[in-house]
């Protein structure tokens, strides 16, 4: 079962049709999901430059091309609604930074918890863009965007576990 289709198969009767003025809930939380979301695609390609686990650069070029479906979907549909978009920074350029000093760039567990943080966050603004929406096809969205975030943060959680990079509080013990 693929849970993104079962999530468009809910949804689509409500697609179709004519559909009211976005309201201002919508049109921020789009706007500011699609900001993070840039902001957070160069931080991942700084740190594709910059770290050194080859498997942890296969997951940062994996969110980027997540981010980069995201960035589509967002600013075709703002585009289609008149709403500006948010002014961003220039891509970050592919580089050798190996000159770089280890002290004064992210070590690759430091890089690896970023992303960890980034999918919090990113979930959690998804899930209020679904539960604030009045729109089906934006919480259809929203919809779309977390569950590429739960089905990415799946396989990553694994990756950090193995690396030993996953953070686990201590165990709790009634004393």
């Amino acid at each position: 079962m693929n849970l993104l289709e079962v999530i468009k198969d809910v949804f689509k009767p409500f697609l179709d049709g004519e559909k009211p003025p976005l309201h201002v809930g919508e049109v921020m939380n789009l706007w500011f999901f699609l900001a993070v979301s840039e902001q957070t695609i160069r931080g991942e390609q700084v740190a594709i430059n910059t770290v050194q686990d080859e498997d942890l650069k296969k997951h940062l070029q994996e969110l980027m091309d997540i981010h980069s479906e995201i960035r589509k979907d967002i600013i075709g549909f703002l585009q289609k609604e008149g709403v500006p978009l948010p002014e961003t920074t220039p891509p970050k350029k592919q580089g050798d930074f190996e000159s770089i000093p280890a002290d004064a760039k992210l070590s690759d567990q430091e890089a690896a918890q970023l992303v960890s943080e980034n999918l919090v966050v990113a979930m959690t603004m998804a899930a209020r863009g679904i539960t604030e929406a009045v729109r089906t096809d934006v919480g259809a969205m929203f919809a779309k965007f977390f569950m590429s975030k739960v089905t990415f943060g799946i396989t990553y959680k694994a990756f950090l576990q193995k690396k030993g990079w996953l953070l686990v509080p201590p165990p709790f013990k009634i004393t």
